[in-house]
């Protein structure tokens, strides 16, 4: 685990804390997960589950974040009821949410590696970070969302981006104070 990044620095590093933080990210989405919310004209509903995402990448590295969403997918696609609603299987992945949940190890990634270069310790750095991040998401929600429903891109990110955008600047915003008010706590030890 890398001092770079706010576990680095605030947990003791060993082989056994990274497994546990890598249990915890998978744990943590898993739970957000299970908060939905519906809505009628599409089958991607509201979770919490990209928050847990991007914050844990941040928060662990791209390694270890990564490692955490790879679990996630891993335990989810073997059955474990962790993907939203209760579900599990690979079926999941073959369906309207499947390309957002595998996106969640490269958004997770790449958030990860954007806090190894100190995008968390600003409020600017982080709030973009969580965007990247989001878009990487994105980017994999809406082809997994054609392929499981036969929509055009056009539908596809009319349904399954746009009704979520306004929730992903909170996100980010919340994030954008969340992770340098611990760094500033952090440095005050």
């Amino acid at each position: 685990m890398t001092t770079a990044v706010i576990a680095g620095r605030a947990l003791p590093s060993s082989r056994a804390m990274s497994i546990f933080l890598v249990v915890v990210a998978a744990g943590l989405t898993a739970l957000a997960a299970q908060w939905r919310i519906q809505l009628p004209f599409t089958p991607v509903p509201i979770t919490g589950s990209t928050f847990a995402v991007l914050l844990t990448g941040a928060a662990l590295g791209w390694r270890l974040g990564g490692l955490g969403q790879l679990l996630y997918l891993g335990i989810g696609v073997a059955g474990v009821p962790v993907f939203t609603n209760g579900t599990g299987g690979v079926e999941v992945i073959r369906g309207a949410t499947g390309g957002y949940i595998i996106g969640f190890v490269l958004a997770a990634a790449a958030i990860g590696w954007l806090a190894e270069r100190r995008q968390d310790r600003t409020f600017s750095g982080m709030f973009t970070a969580f965007l990247a991040g989001s878009a990487i998401i994105y980017i994999c929600g809406v082809i997994g969302l054609m392929g499981a429903t036969g929509w055009p891109v056009a539908q596809a990110v009319e349904n399954g981006v746009v009704p979520f955008l306004l929730g992903d600047l909170v996100k980010a915003g919340a994030a954008g104070l969340l992770l340098p008010t611990a760094w500033r706590l952090l440095a005050n030890d």
